[in-house]
C-alpha cells in the first residue's frame, strides 16, 4: 500500500519554500548542493524532502559559522 506522505516535491516548491528564483533553485542542483532527481519523460526534477532538509540544515550550520568568525556579508 502506497504511503500517502509526500517523499519528493517538484523544484517549484523549493522555489517557494527558499523564497528564491527559478534560476537559483536550478543552481543549487547544478552545483550539487541540493540534491534532486530527474523523473519522466520530460527530465522533471524532483527533490526529496529530507534532502531539502538537509541542505537548509548546511545553510544553518554555515550561517553561524560565518557568524561566529565575522564573516557576515550583506
Amino acid at each position: 500500500m502506497a504511503s500517502s506522505r509526500v517523499r519528493f516535491i517538484p523544484l517549484e516548491h523549493v522555489q517557494e519554500i527558499l523564497s528564491i528564483s527559478r534560476s537559483q533553485a536550478y543552481a543549487l542542483v547544478r552545483s550539487g548542493d541540493l540534491r534532486a532527481i530527474q523523473v519522466g519523460g520530460r527530465g522533471q526534477w524532483r527533490v526529496e524532502l529530507t534532502e531539502l532538509e538537509a541542505y537548509i540544515e548546511r545553510a544553518y550550520q554555515a550561517a553561524a559559522k560565518a557568524i561566529s568568525n565575522d564573516t557576515v556579508t550583506d
